[in-house]
């Protein structure tokens, strides 16, 4: 009682504090206090019952008065040091602030009101049973660290609130040989050296309870929580203390005391530095051990250690590299296969009849094309095209037909196997049941203050706010991410007015015909150059919304109020998908869809927005122009990422160092070295996630367009892994470990970029492409009736697909000075499919038209249902969870039975029988003098 009055004191005497930090929400602190309920009890009476059931466990103040404001100690002179002075109690956890009392400002009542919220914090945090030891820096007495640790008792109560899984007993199951053992000699160089990092022994293991503690594996109370849990429940206690009560308004929290300023930085420790081993003999090295085989650019052949950088990070951080890695193995086949097929292109493209016609002088150079724009530009040779239709036969050629095919079985395959995958490492990192464990946000707890009655337990529980409420904000957040995606669509038309504009300058500056003494003139052609201009500025465009975006979509989210951690990252996710989907792709979309299908012909053009005439393709088709546009986007991606995931924290760390050494030759502590290097963030992660997805779109949605895309994207993501890896051990603090069992929403988002993408990829061949109009000139209009050769031929198909147009027929509002120097020319080419001047339906679509209309449509219903088939019934074949898996699944939840409740049952019989036997002597005794 005495500790509970001091707590509530505490509140009181801040109650006159202002408050000028905002509010988290409204919490009575009578009726509601930090922790999250127990998932076995009613949450109202967790709730009421909490500080005086387990608080207490912990002790009063009074047997802990050392604590309750940490004194300072002097650091030992031990740098890799990761105890308290001590030398006993580990570090579970450091807390950064600037003392106010040495800081040179003129608010003082500012920093006073700091400094009360930050005793109370941690007089707070000692009444709930952990420990404190501040220590001043050793470069900047303003600043001072103070260190966490949380005593066994503390470790046990909260391992069995969180739900935490610890081991039962060792697994008895042997390792099914693999089919590639006899191949050890070579995967032995892949593999990470055993001798270095040992494989993790293997454990069964269930939800931790007190009561039951003698039924776990605990062979060492100071190893049985690794280091990575007593972090992950240090932090679940650090984020739900409360510091501040103002009229029955509570404010709780880590994060929010770090993003007020009244602690400067909350981390876990390093166990070591990256470069070299710890002194401590004691020490594990883990991330020494990590950077050496992992991060070094000397491994980067190797396979990851999983099982280490799980341990070291957490499964949320280990998920993510277990599904790069597989990702990245993946696309090594698909990567073989895109660069046969465009070798197949490269070594075939001197075979390909109809560039032969672009280039031929007597063909090429004899067909008058017509002008492309109004007034301005002129009239044109067919043959400037040259170049890009000899480039253009690389990449659109039978090979890339195949290559589609193939990366709609690809992606299934992926998936598949990514899910059985997945389902191995949910059991062996313990995470199979991990959605019933998950706790509330403390950010929607602060705002639970509605009381209503559980349909289920029929108890009464809080929630944020009604379902009018829920329904309001919903309806707001959608209309925001709808209002930003309608700025992108905004966006995309500008881009595509410049190109409109800038094409009538290209045209009427770059020369019309092929000059043999002029390099340039054979490459920058006005189509050319409006490309790369409007994909550069179409990126640039892009990067800026994609930094805007950023922090308007967590602006939404955290307004949305999502209850758990998982809810809050899979509601992000969908927000900055969806917007990175329509940011990165729609260019992409409009080349291949839209650019030159709706044009008309030169006596009747199509105009945009009443004033630009729309846009057209090169004789070929805009299938070039989509495939520059893509290599500028992942190309330019790339190098935007790398510099700002590695440079930027490289140089801001080079920085830090500078400044706070300042010439010192001073040891460091392990905390101090920690505090500057750069903080990660919780949404570091899903970055990382983000850029990978964008790029599994680029793979898969318009690969038939450019098949090395999945080669840029492995050799990409080979040094993706590396680089992260790289970032997180020596240029970032250690995360916060966090369980996941899977890659969240991530997940369903892939599946459907997988069905969507047979249908782009379908398209593009049909539409974009000019492999169908060439196929049906091949089989129907190169011989008779239609054709004049006498056998099947490619030879005449350049003047097939080029209708005529009479130069007499341009309306006044097209002519303009370019029409003089024609010569003897009164007819110019158009690229369609229409009936010449002087038949009886002249610029009328003509029977060729429909007849590759009617073949387009049918490549698109035929190849879909095939691809679809296939992915179906390898969707079927394939089960998520292999027979092994499942076998120790059933196994482990057989053994947590047999030991958690059968063991406990001879127990109770034991003592059943004692009882019995006990009674019957009672009996015995009491009877036989009375017998005798």
């Amino acid at each position: 009682m005495q500790m509970m009055t001091r707590n509530v004191l505490l509140d009181m005497e801040l109650e006159e504090d202002d408050d000028e930090d905002g509010d988290i929400g409204d919490d009575p602190a009578s009726k509601r206090p930090f922790l999250t309920p127990h998932k076995l009890l009613p949450s109202s009476q967790v709730l009421e019952n909490f500080e005086q059931t387990i608080v207490p466990n912990f002790g009063s103040l009074e047997s802990q008065q050392d604590f309750r404001t940490p004194e300072f100690e002097e650091f030992n002179g031990k740098p890799d040091s990761l105890f308290f002075n001590d030398g006993q109690r580990r570090i579970d956890f450091v807390l950064v602030y600037e003392d106010e009392s040495r800081k040179e400002t003129n608010k003082k009542g500012t920093n006073e009101k700091q400094r009360r919220k930050r005793q109370a914090y941690e007089s707070n945090l000692i009444c709930h049973g952990l420990q404190l030891e501040a220590t001043r820096s050793v470069l900047d007495d303003k600043i001072v660290f103070v260190k966490v640790h949380a005593p066994w008792d503390v470790l046990c109560t909260y391992a069995e609130i969180m739900h935490i899984k610890l081991p039962l007993k060792p697994n008895d199951l042997k390792t099914r040989s693999s089919a590639f053992d006899s191949f050890n000699w070579f995967t032995k160089v892949l593999r990470v050296d055993e001798r270095l990092i040992k494989p993790e022994q293997e454990f069964f293991t269930a939800p931790f309870e007190k009561n039951r503690m003698n039924d776990f594996y605990i062979v060492d109370k100071d190893s049985f929580f690794n280091p990575a849990t007593r972090s992950r429940i240090v932090y679940f206690i650090l984020s739900r203390v409360k510091y501040h009560v103002v009229n029955n308004v509570s404010k709780f929290g880590i994060n929010r005391l770090v993003s007020s300023g009244i602690y400067k930085a909350a981390f876990p420790l390093h166990d070591c530095q990256f470069g070299s081993r710890s002194e401590d003999p004691s020490c594990p090295n883990e991330r020494y051990l990590l950077y050496r085989e992992w991060a070094h650019p000397r491994s980067i052949y190797k396979k990851q250690p999983l099982d280490l950088i799980r341990k070291y990070y957490g499964e949320k951080i280990g998920i993510y590299f277990a599904w790069l890695g597989y990702y990245t193995q993946m696309l090594l086949l698909a990567a073989v296969v895109g660069v046969a097929c465009f070798l197949y292109g490269y070594l075939n493209q001197d075979n390909c009849t109809w560039s032969k016609e672009v280039c031929d002088p007597n063909i090429g150079g004899k067909i008058v094309m017509c002008p492309q724009c109004d007034k301005i530009c002129p009239f044109w040779k067919l043959n400037i095209t040259c170049e890009s239709s000899k480039k253009l036969c690389i990449f659109d050629s039978f090979g890339t037909l195949v290559f589609a095919v193939f990366m709609g079985v690809w992606v299934t395959l992926f998936l598949e196997f990514w899910k059985r995958r997945q389902a191995e490492l949910e059991y062996e990192w313990d995470t199979v049941e991990l959605q019933q464990e998950e706790q509330p946000r403390p950010e929607y707890e602060a705002q639970c203050t509605h009381v209503v009655i559980n349909e289920i337990t029929q108890e009464e529980e809080r929630i944020p706010f009604t379902a009018w409420g829920k329904c309001i904000r919903i309806t707001l957040c959608a209309s925001a991410v709808l209002f930003w995606i309608l700025l992108i669509i905004a966006s995309v038309i500008g881009i595509i007015v410049y190109r409109l504009s800038v094409f009538i300058v290209f045209s009427a500056k770059l020369p019309s015909t092929v000059n043999g003494t002029d390099p340039i003139q054979k490459y920058l052609t006005p189509q050319t150059a409006t490309s790369v201009t409007a994909s550069i500025i179409s990126f640039i465009i892009i990067m800026i919304l994609n930094t805007i975006y950023e922090k308007v979509a967590i602006m939404i989210t955290n307004f949305e109020l999502p209850r758990t951690q998982t809810d809050y990252e899979n509601s992000l996710t969908m927000k900055m998908f969806l917007f990175q989907f329509v940011n990165y792709y729609s260019s992409c979309f409009y080349i291949a869809f839209f650019k030159g299908k709706f044009v008309g012909y030169p006596g009747d053009p199509v105009y945009w927005l009443g004033k630009y005439r729309n846009e057209e393709c090169d004789p070929g088709g805009c299938l070039l122009e989509l495939t520059t546009q893509l290599t500028i986007i992942m190309g330019g991606k790339a190098i935007w990422n790398n510099i700002q995931e590695v440079l930027l924290p490289w140089i801001m760390n080079l920085i830090g160092r500078y400044h706070s050494v300042s010439g010192s030759e001073k040891k460091t502590p392990r905390w101090e070295q920690d505090y500057h290097l750069q903080p990660m963030g919780k949404l570091g992660l899903f970055y990382e996630y983000l850029e990978m997805i964008i790029q599994f779109g680029f793979v898969t949605l318009f690969v038939a367009s450019f098949p090395l895309a999945p080669l840029l994207a492995l050799v990409n993501n080979i040094l993706e892994i590396r680089v992260d890896a790289w970032k997180l051990t020596t240029q970032f603090r250690r995360m916060v470990p966090e369980k996941a069992q899977d890659i969240g929403a991530w997940q369903p988002i892939m599946q459907g970029i997988a069905i969507l993408a047979v249908v782009t990829n379908a398209m593009i061949i049909a539409f974009t492409s000019d492999m169908i109009p060439r196929l049906v000139y091949y089989w129907s209009f190169s011989i008779p009736p239609y054709g004049d050769h006498t056998h099947y031929t490619m030879e005449g198909y350049i003047s097939n697909t080029l209708s005529i147009f009479n130069i007499a027929d341009f309306k006044n509002k097209s002519k303009g000075d370019s029409f003089s120097g024609l010569g003897d020319h009164t007819t110019c080419r158009y690229r369609d499919f229409r009936n010449p001047p002087g038949h009886p339906q002249e610029y009328k679509h003509n029977i060729y038209y429909w007849h590759v209309i009617a073949a387009k449509l049918a490549f698109i219903i035929v190849t879909e249902h095939i691809i679809y088939s296939v992915k179906f019934l390898i969707s079927y074949i394939i089960p998520d969870v292999s027979k092994s898996t499942r076998s120790k699944i059933k196994r482990e939840k057989y053994l947590t039975q047999k030991l958690l409740h059968e063991s406990h049952l001879k127990d109770m019989t034991k003592n059943m029988g004692a009882i019995a036997e006990r009674m019957v002597e009672v009996v015995d005794n009491n009877l036989r003098p009375k017998l005798e």
